[in-house]
């Protein structure tokens, strides 16, 4: 591949690829068409349209100074953007979601240094979605080839995709990438869904339905009501006591928040229709919020709108309270969405990362896949060989967890 110019532009037949500093960069449109394509739907994954990302540098929630320095890379066919990535050199591993700690640490040890390494993700954001936009498979491969060769290039230890979607992991599976497998858990609603809450109880066996209902009653009896706030209907007043919760529960735990109240302002003016914003309160007075992010029925890429029906599906992101009432956690962050979804026919709500605990709130087992291309050969035959032992664990994990299925029958 022949470099073009300072900003990365490489040739490579008929195509140029460039390697940009920032998603101002990129042209929104041309992005979140391409973004469209990736869905059947036409639907844009609302962690990979360009507004989420644009919002992450221009917030200074993911920048350099934060040890996230953007470098987008596009794939264009004369004027048409046909494949695009967000990509980041990151100088830690904060912020993932898939922990490789332990690689870094086997570099030190060794004198190598493991940093910086190139990382594609949306930044702070472990939920699955497409990662390698690209308008077919064929283009989708040769991005992960130009990734590797850039990588190299550029002395890189390491490349990361996280949490990707399933044509990306067969094109990093056809590059010579090493696959790393993990567990989410994840609510889906049965064909035609449910009537009501009560309905989706009655699915479950007698002991988690029992226990459901226990905390949910502890939750009433404490007199916290919960109301909700879609899009431009979630007031100003509303995501400013959202971000004094969000930022309260992090420095409990002795950290600073990843994201800035600018972010959430971005999220606010550019993709309100995104955002679903539980609020606790007891005698009128807030005391804990829950942030869903949601798909948007309504939003598709230049307004076209395909034939198939979309899947409407929730992801549980954000909470934080002020006060502590027992299982108040679960309440805003499981009882309240999941009611939520099924009386607005939304079929799928997704849990975040990690939380075994989820299961007894009728979350199942979902294996979530990254990939990983490692330069130094030596490291490389390690971390496979680590990978290989490491996936019988999940394996054997997930065999374990579907004994524990909490529905009164499996459901098909």
């Amino acid at each position: 591949m022949k470099k073009k110019n300072t900003v990365g532009a490489v040739a490579e037949n008929d195509y140029v690829i460039r390697v940009l500093d920032s998603p101002g960069q990129v042209d929104a449109a041309s992005w979140n068409a391409l973004l469209a394509l990736q869905d059947p739907a036409g639907g844009l994954n609302p962690f990979m349209r360009h507004e989420y990302l644009a919002a992450m540098f221009e917030s200074s929630s993911a920048t350099p100074a934060t040890g996230w320095t953007a470098r987008f890379v596009t794939l264009s066919e004369g004027p048409q953007l046909v494949g695009a990535c967000a990509l980041y050199l990151k100088d830690h591993s904060y912020g993932e979601y898939v922990f490789d700690h332990a690689w870094a640490n086997a570099y030190h040890q060794h004198g190598l240094p493991y940093y910086p390494k190139a990382l594609v993700a949306p930044p702070f954001t472990p939920v699955p979605g497409p990662r390698l936009l690209a308008r077919d498979a064929a283009t989708r491969t040769l991005l992960v080839q130009a990734l590797v060769a850039w990588c190299a290039e550029e002395g890189l230890s390491s490349l990361h995709l996280l949490f990707a979607s399933d044509p990306d992991v067969a094109a990093c599976e056809e590059a010579g990438l090493m696959l790393r497998h993990n567990v989410q858990f994840h609510w889906t609603g049965p064909p035609g869904g449910y009537r009501d809450f009560d309905d989706f109880l009655m699915s479950l066996n007698q002991e988690k339905r029992k226990k459901i209902r226990q905390e949910r009653r502890k939750v009433l009896d404490a007199g916290v009501r919960f109301r909700w706030s879609l899009g431009a209907s979630i007031s100003n007043a509303d995501w400013d006591f959202f971000y004094r919760c969000y930022e309260r529960t992090y420095y409990e735990h002795g950290n600073a928040p990843y994201l800035s109240r600018d972010f959430f302002r971005r999220m606010q003016a550019t993709m309100p229709e995104n955002w679903l914003l539980f609020v606790a309160e007891r005698e009128g007075r807030p005391l804990a919020t829950s942030l869903i992010a949601v798909s948007a029925d309504d939003i598709r890429a230049g307004g076209q709108f395909s034939s198939e029906i979309p899947a409407r599906v929730a992801y549980g992101r954000y909470w934080g309270a002020l006060e502590r009432v027992d299982c108040l956690h679960f309440e805003a962050c499981y009882y309240q969405p999941l009611q939520w979804c099924i009386e607005h026919g939304y079929q799928r709500f997704e849990g975040g990362a990690q939380g075994e605990h989820k299961m007894a709130r009728a979350l199942l087992p979902v294996k979530t896949t990254s990939a990983h291309w490692l330069a130094h050969p030596a490291f490389a035959d390690a971390v496979e060989r680590f990978l290989e032992r490491e996936g019988e664990g999940i394996a054997s994990y997930m065999e374990e967890l579907e004994q524990r299925n909490p529905f009164r029958q499996m459901r098909s």
